[in-house]
């Protein structure tokens, strides 16, 4: 019984310990995330064009 227990507590932590760095994989250091201007185009109540400048990063 004991075997397992401790079988099992190893395997635990080995498993997270792979876990939590393919996390950090989204904030390492350098990253700049892809970025453009994107226009939309829309009309206001009256008719008007309205042309909007939207920042998108992916």
């Amino acid at each position: 019984m004991r075997k397992i227990i401790v079988s099992a507590t190893v395997a635990l932590v080995a498993a997270i310990s792979f876990a939590a760095p393919s996390q950090a994989g989204y904030y390492s250091y350098g990253y700049q995330p892809h970025c453009f201007i994107k226009k939309v185009k829309a009309y206001d109540y009256y008719g008007n064009i309205i042309i909007k400048k939207i920042k998108v990063c992916k």
